[in-house]
């Protein structure tokens, strides 16, 4: 039986989720260990059964959990209280992040790849147009996330590839459906922007291996920001 969670229930995902993770910490549950029921889990947090279920599928989607009929909910990732200076919610938000750029890391880079030596004449305009307006944007210091998104729409799309776009909102899409500002920064990544141009000028001159190269290095900039907030975290 799972101990009672203290605090009262809100209703959104993440504040659930929140607040499961901590349960699951202190109740010792480990990868490979199945959940309580919905039903427990929503009499101890306080919230409805529905509230739970709409959390938890959140997690499946980001590979925190699997949830089978039959075998009930299961813990995929580990939880644990490992961190003396950040809340476990934190860290469990900065290790689903870090996952999904692992994932991300090789598939954009390939996108990339593959739009440089298939794009059209059409496209390639397209490419460098989406990203002058998102540099537009940046420099202004307005938000600038939906450009950014559109702009790699455009690659996607000149890879030929209808998966590529797919694969990576699936991806964002299940992240940002619980963490709308990854670590408090929603503006994570801003320090990439000056890249994206140097990446699209190598995809329109046809040079794969630069603009594959740029891209490592946008995703691994991002990589070490998350790693640079924990950091502070820790240290604060």
């Amino acid at each position: 039986m799972i101990r009672n969670a203290t605090r009262s229930g809100t209703g959104k995902a993440r504040e659930v989720l929140n607040r499961i993770a901590e349960m699951i910490a202190e109740n010792g549950i480990g990868v490979g260990d199945r959940l309580p029921p919905e039903t427990e889990l929503a009499k101890a947090l306080g919230v409805g059964r529905s509230t739970v279920r709409e959390a938890l599928q959140a997690w499946q989607s980001l590979g925190i959990v699997t949830r089978n009929k039959g075998a009930g909910t299961v813990l995929r990732a580990p939880i644990t209280t490992s961190s003396l200076h950040l809340p476990i919610a934190i860290t469990l938000e900065a290790q689903s992040l870090q996952r999904m750029l692992e994932v991300r890391r090789p598939l954009e880079a390939d996108a990339v790849r593959l739009a440089t030596l298939r794009a059209t004449d059409r496209q390639r305009h397209e490419i460098m147009t989406s990203c002058y307006k998102l540099m537009d944007i940046w420099r202004s210091g307005q938000d600038w996330r939906q450009a950014d998104h559109a702009f790699h729409a455009t690659i996607h799309e000149a890879t030929g590839n209808p998966l590529y776009k797919q694969l990576v909102d699936q991806l964002q899409g299940a992240f940002h459906s619980v963490y709308e500002a990854p670590l408090g920064e929603p503006m994570l990544g801003t320090d990439t922007i000056p890249l994206h141009i140097e990446m699209a000028e190598a995809i329109c001159a046809g040079d794969p291996d630069r603009a594959a190269e740029l891209m490592h290095k946008i995703t691994d900039l991002t990589g070490r920001d998350v790693e640079k907030i924990i950091g502070d975290g820790a240290d604060a």
